[in-house]
């Protein structure tokens, strides 16, 4: 799941409009920040094979400190508590963590049966439906569409940063998303982790458009 977590962070806007799509945005895709540094630092490993799914040639062999769900939600808990701490605000703390662990919800429809319910376990899951290539289309691009169209009807722009900070995001977001299908595998584990590194690079993004745009 790429797409799908920026929908998550767009829609929960509607639910804590006081709250920075930044803060969403760092939220919603938390565990994935996490974990290309996990994979540099070799705590956490991956294997590319080309044709491992027809949506993602990566085999995701050992990631239960980034990927598993006790640590997902442990990861919320933790990232809800420091927002409470910062802005004494216990609902946004809750919705914050739930953002968090929403990643974990995603990702478990398209992965294959590789997502460890804690770390340790032996236990993993995940529906597969990286195999089914329309099938990723339809709900990646259905949540991320129906959570952008939320934040849109939340917020209106404040003056031009505001229309094209926010549309050429989008555009960034979905040429990344188409790339995944059209360009080669990355050639060594490596390379995916400073590659997804890049995915913190959406963080301030988001809070450059979020300041430029006001509640309705």
């Amino acid at each position: 799941m790429f797409l799908g977590h920026y929908g998550i962070a767009f829609g929960s806007k509607r639910v804590v409009p006081d709250t920075s799509l930044g803060t969403l945005a760092f939220a919603t895709q938390f565990l994935d920040e996490l974990w290309p540094i996990l994979l540099l630092f070799g705590i956490e490993q991956v294997r590319i094979v080309p044709g491992a799914t027809l949506g993602n040639p990566l085999v995701f062999t050992s990631y239960p400190f980034s990927h598993s769900l006790a640590m997902a939600v442990l990861w919320g808990a933790i990232i809800g508590a420091i927002h409470y701490a910062a802005r004494r605000n216990r609902r946004t703390a809750c919705v914050i963590a739930l953002v968090v662990i929403s990643h974990w919800i995603l990702d478990f429809p398209v992965h294959t049966a590789d997502l460890p319910l804690w770390p340790g376990g032996s236990t993993r899951v995940g529906l597969g439906l990286w195999n089914s290539i329309p099938a990723t289309l339809i709900l990646e691009l259905g949540i991320f569409g129906g959570g952008l169209m939320l934040y849109i009807r939340q917020t209106r722009t404040r003056d031009r940063i505001g229309t094209w900070g926010l549309w050429s995001m989008v555009l960034v977001l979905l040429l990344i998303f188409a790339s995944g299908y059209v360009t080669p595998p990355p050639p060594s584990p490596g390379a995916v982790a400073w590659t997804a590194l890049g995915l913190w690079l959406f963080v301030p993004w988001s809070y450059w458009v979020d300041r430029h745009r006001e509640r309705i």
